[in-house]
């Protein structure tokens, strides 16, 4: 049986003259920060102070002695970030230049002294534009000349932190006659039966050529077996009557684990597991009246995707541990998200992350990582993607929550768009990755899911790449230059990224940026606002809708986010209504990478941003909106459950202080997965652009409000509530905040992280009219009086 020695102890990082202790899986700036030899790079300027770390080469080293029983022993590496030479026992074993690949060598006899020696990042990727020449992108960085995170070189949301290291395990294999090299199981669902073809391929030693091996499989106690003497296999199993892997909000998600040993007449040889999931995945591109769909389609049942783009979690990837995996999409789950896409710019992640979105019922949309950048397809470079591309394929289609392979982002619109055709005079720019290569080893290894050439791309050249008639879409414009109203201005056939920033919560800003006086262009806030002309989009977000405060942090903080949350809302609830023909929204995006103003629903910390309470509330089953339009002011009850929707909703049209002017009552049953639209009657609706009135909307616990001008033109009467402090008996220490409203209360907002940096609100925005009142619960708080929440509630209609 195959030995396995873990390779994670011992290691030492060279700088300068001394040896520094090294963690491995780590990275170079993890270690330095670790010895004190740098600041923390995310806090107040200090990435600029430590630039210098990625313009450098660094050598790791350990002492490796084994002694093995067995014919062969390989050196493997998960991940090597990114050019580097290895060096065993004084002998050059081998050479990379890819973060995203697995490397193996065969070090058989050998023992002593190892140095892994990085070369920088820069120096690799200049290197290689020397051979392939110039490629347009749109950082002044090199990225696309290095199969690197992209994102290590900073961008608009990230720093500048370009990284060197062992960043994924590394080990010692021992083995004898034949190994399992790779093991491929394709998963269909054929009528009432499930079925796993599982092909194999080994390795064998000198001595095991030709030797007979036995190859088993077993998955829900089902077994079979093939004996061969060549290097390939297949076993095939049938499941009757399987339970089915459904997205979360559709069903279960039952995994069954899947074994593969393999063996010769001596016995065991080597073992493989997953856990893989019954389920079948189409992608309807079918053409129809109003152009191309782009819809997911899972076990027969078509969905109307509610996503989310993932950026890493971390610009220092090895720090992610698979607890903050599953933390961090246990939080999307909570905002009601079914579709993770993993974006380009980014890595394949870890195996933790595939685990728990399996478990979770987390769709993962996987990007291969190209990014806003023309990419040489000549080598060194062609052999990389390829063997990367195989690589990951093979690594993660065993599992069940992955539904869609995606070539690129935003390549394919780049190349039309933003000018790069002119200077690429011909040369290759990544065209023959998306639409040849990646493709073709997709239909090769992993035929069970589908593949799209990019994110946005229409389907063909016929078509603009970014047409929102056709495929799938980016709605960029609203957030760089107008209101997000007018996100109602069209309806694409799913937008696969859309978005609006705000800053991080107040505990993680005072965390960044400790002792700084903040403003928004106070120097730590503009450090960590990396988009271009950020805070001009911000303050021309708050300006159409609000004043603009001046001198007041606190409250252009909290305005900033609720303008984010309303624009996000906006075009959710928008883009929904029009369910079927748009099939989906992937928000930009969940999650930050550190510290920073961005389009983040859950801050560089891990604190949810209103905007994340703000998901939960449109991306959930059922939904009420009040959607203006040429037609009207339309209601539309959104209804993705399983069930009908039968119930009463209530209109009513208000004056500012209260008084009802009109109501009335319309009765909707609403189909399983469907959307009724109403018009709204007539007297209800708010006359012309009045700033004194506004309509309600409520049914079965959901509310939909409708304002016809901006806040700042709005007749609000001075918001008066009560606040009390209630102990949550036997909660360990949770308390509930009641807020009774004497007056309406737009968008009042808890920033619970004021009360106390461990605190966390149950709610975000809400809505009270005069007489109501809310509970929202707070956990991690302490002892706090009525002041101390008094000092941290927030609503919108303050002048």
């Amino acid at each position: 049986m195959k030995d396995v020695t873990p390779l994670t102890d011992g290691w030492s990082l060279r700088h300068d003259q001394a040896l520094l202790p090294a963690q491995v899986p780590g990275c170079v700036h993890t270690d330095l920060l670790a010895a004190a030899v740098i600041p923390d790079p995310f806090l107040e300027h200090n990435e600029t102070e430590v630039a210098w770390v990625g313009r450098r080469a660094w050598t790791y080293l350990n002492d490796v002695s084994h002694d093995s029983r067995h014919e062969r022993t390989d050196l493997v590496f998960d991940g090597l970030d990114t050019a580097a030479g290895i060096t065993f026992a004084g002998r050059e074993i081998g050479r990379t230049r890819n973060m995203h690949r697995t490397y193996r060598f065969d070090v058989t006899g050998l023992t002593g002294p190892l140095e892994v020696r990085f070369a920088s990042a820069y120096d690799e990727a200049e290197a290689v534009r020397g051979v392939t020449g110039d490629r347009p992108n749109v950082y002044p960085e090199p990225f696309q000349y290095i199969r690197k995170m992209a994102s290590s070189f900073g961008w608009d949301w990230g720093p500048t932190l370009v990284t060197a290291g062992i960043w994924r395990p590394v080990r010692l294999e021992h083995w004898s006659t034949a190994r399992l090299a790779s093991v491929r199981p394709l998963v269909t669902v054929d009528e009432a039966t499930g079925n796993v073809e599982v092909r194999i391929q080994v390795e064998r030693t000198a001595q095991g050529a030709g030797r007979s091996l036995l190859a088993r499989a077993t998955v829900a106690g089902k077994t079979a077996e093939a004996r061969f003497e060549g290097d390939e296999a297949v076993l095939r199993l049938t499941v009757e009557r399987p339970r089915l892997w459904w997205p979360r909000g559709y069903g279960d998600q039952p995994l069954h684990d899947l074994d593969v040993t393999l063996l010769d007449q001596d016995g065991e040889l080597d073992t493989w597991h997953r856990r893989i999931g019954f389920r079948t995945v189409e992608l309807d591109r079918s053409p129809d009246a109003r152009g191309t769909g782009f819809t997911l389609v899972v076990n027969g049942e078509r969905v109307f995707a509610r996503g989310v783009n993932w950026i890493p979690d971390d610009v220092f990837p090895s720090r992610i541990t698979p607890e903050r995996y599953r933390t961090r999409l246990a939080q999307a789950a909570d905002a009601n998200i079914d579709l993770v896409r993993i974006w380009g710019g980014g890595i394949y992640e870890d195996e933790a992350f595939y685990d728990a979105c399996d478990e979770l019922g987390l769709m993962v949309w996987q990007d291969f990582l190209f990014a806003c950048a023309a990419y040489p397809e000549e080598q060194p470079l062609r052999g990389e993607v390829e063997a990367e591309a195989r690589d990951n394929v093979v690594r993660l289609m065993p599992h069940a929550s992955l539904v869609l392979w995606n070539g690129n982002n935003e390549n394919l619109w780049g190349f039309r768009d933003w000018d790069w055709e002119p200077g690429l005079a011909g040369d290759s720019w990544g065209e023959g990755y998306y639409l040849g290569l990646l493709p073709r080893v997709v239909a090769e290894l992993d035929p069970t899911r589908h593949y799209a050439a990019g994110s946005p791309w229409s389907g063909s050249w016929d078509h603009h790449p970014n047409d929102p008639d056709h495929g799938t879409y980016h709605s960029w414009e609203v957030w760089n230059r107008q209101d997000y109203a007018e996100y109602r201005a069209n309806v694409p056939r799913f937008v696969s990224e859309f978005g609006w920033q705000a800053p991080p919560t107040m505990a993680t800003l005072r965390r960044a940026l400790p002792g700084e006086i903040l403003a928004p262009d106070s120097p730590g806030m503009l450090h960590h606002q990396k988009a271009e002309d950020g805070n001009g989009k911000l303050n021309r977000g708050v300006e159409r809708h609000f004043t603009l405060p001046e001198g007041d942090f606190d409250r252009w903080h909290y305005l900033t986010q609720v303008v984010q949350a309303r624009a996000v809302a906006a075009g959710i609830e928008h883009w929904r209504s029009h369910w079927p023909t748009c099939a989906g929204t992937v928000v930009w995006q969940l999650n930050d990478c550190w510290p920073v103003s961005s389009w983040a629903a859950i801050d560089g910390d891990g604190r949810p941003k209103p905007l994340h309470h703000e998901l939960r509330r449109v991306y959930a089953d059922r939904l009420l909106t009040l959607q203006p339009g040429d037609e009207g002011l339309v209601l539309a009850v959104v209804n993705q459950s399983a069930t009908q929707w039968r119930t009463s909703v209530t209109l009513s049209r208000l004056e500012a202080d209260g008084t009802q002017l009109g109501r009335s009552v319309l009765e909707a049953t609403v189909a399983p997965r469907s959307v009724l639209r109403l018009p709204v009657p007539g007297g209800t609706v708010p006359a012309g652009s009045t700033a004194k009135e506004f309509l309600v909307a409520d049914a079965d616990g959901l509310r939909a409000t409708y304002f016809p001008v901006p806040d700042k033109d709005f007749a609000y009467v001075r918001p008066d509530f009560g606040v009390e402090v209630e102990p949550v008996s036997g909660s360990g220490g949770k308390v509930d905040i009641v807020v009774n409203a004497h007056t309406l209360v737009r968008d009042l907002l808890l920033q619970a992280d004021r009360l106390s940096p461990t605190a966390a609100a149950d709610r975000g925005l809400v809505t009270l009219l005069p007489g109501e009142q809310v509970r929202i619960r707070v956990d991690g708080c302490g002892d706090v009086a009525a002041d101390d929440v008094r000092a941290a509630l927030f609503c919108a209609d303050t002048k």
